[in-house]
């Protein structure tokens, strides 16, 4: 979430009164952080009541890409999972074009995020997890996640001349593996579906029941499905498990919130075999994945209002630590 594409009050007040049913647009405000699209958090009036939104203009994802992401969110709300749920307008289209480029209008889910999760949190989300992973299994639509094998053997090209001669050597290596796994018949045995492969702790919010006790948190919902696709289930759980259950160090499993997670994931949909004996490598996987895309947002960055990139060096230090597992 960062604000490429700059939008002002009067841009949209127009288009929201005339085009929707969701009242007459009072505030529109940048939000910080993340790096793919612009977003903004979309105030309304009602009938004299407030009602809150986010209003993404897509930056990267083109119009023909971006129905999968949508219907899939409207698909797992309707299905009674907490995510946000987009905004019809009067012709029932979800998609719309605002500044020249593709833009939606989705529910504002409840909460805050957890920065520092308790086990607590990390069983909720493993729990939330599974339950969306078993919603979408009836979802008719299908796209591959985008920044799957094949967006890395582009990407690592790009990225190789900005780095030093051991994480050369890392990456080069990591990728080959990566790419016998991906094509082994372990990995195609692997159950799949609809994912949201960036399941990281600032795309969950907790809805706190205590002002001072954490641990009575409920869950609020997981959003910003813009790197979703179909994937392995086992992959968007590594993806989830290296941000949630790192330990104090940021880079080795906390016992307690690993426990805590897959424990609550496995209550709702167990594992098969296959998945226990390949989650050391999708965890490599996962690793892999996040670190070639923070490198290639911190040396080849885009201009932005609000954009400040994430530390390769972290998933770095992660995939290092996964080697030992």
């Amino acid at each position: 979430m960062a604000v490429f594409t700059p939008i002002e009050l009067d841009d949209i007040s127009n288009w929201i009164s005339q085009d929707f049913d969701i009242g007459q647009a009072t505030e529109i405000r940048g939000i910080h952080g993340g790096i793919e699209n612009s977003n903004f958090f979309l105030d309304t009036h009602l009938n004299g009541k407030k009602q809150e939104f986010v209003l993404t203009i897509f930056e990267r994802l083109s119009a023909e890409q971006l129905p999968y992401y949508l219907e899939l969110m409207r698909h797992l709300a309707n299905q009674g999972i907490p995510v946000p749920k987009p905004i019809e307008n009067k012709q029932g289209q979800i998609l719309f074009s605002l500044k020249g480029k593709p833009a939606a209008i989705v529910t504002k889910l409840p909460g805050l995020s957890r920065l520092e999760p308790e086990a607590a949190h990390c069983a909720l989300v493993g729990e939330m997890l599974a339950k969306m992973h078993l919603a979408g299994k009836d979802f008719s639509k299908t796209q591959e996640n985008l920044r799957s094998l094949g967006w890395w053997q582009k990407t690592v090209p790009l990225v190789l001349p900005h780095l030093d001669p051991a994480q050369k050597e890392l990456l080069t290596s990591e990728l080959k593996s990566q790419e016998q796994f991906f094509t082994s018949s372990e990995y195609a045995s692997l159950p799949q579906g609809a994912s949201h492969c960036d399941l990281f702790r600032d795309n969950v919010l907790f809805d706190p029941k205590s002002a001072t006790d954490a641990s009575n948190d409920q869950l609020g919902g997981f959003f910003d499905f813009y790197f979703a696709g179909t994937d392995k289930w086992l992959f968007d759980l590594a993806v989830t498990v290296n941000d949630w259950c790192l330990a104090d160090n940021k880079q080795d499993l906390d016992p307690a919130r690993l426990n805590a997670l897959l424990s609550a994931y496995q209550s709702v949909r167990p594992l098969t075999e296959n998945e226990l004996a390949s989650w050391p490598m999708m965890l490599r996987a996962a690793a892999l994945r996040f670190w070639i895309s923070r490198l290639w947002d911190f040396h080849l960055p885009r201009d932005a209002q609000m954009l400040t990139p994430h530390d390769p060096k972290h998933f770095e230090r992660i995939l290092l630590s996964r080697h030992s597992l």
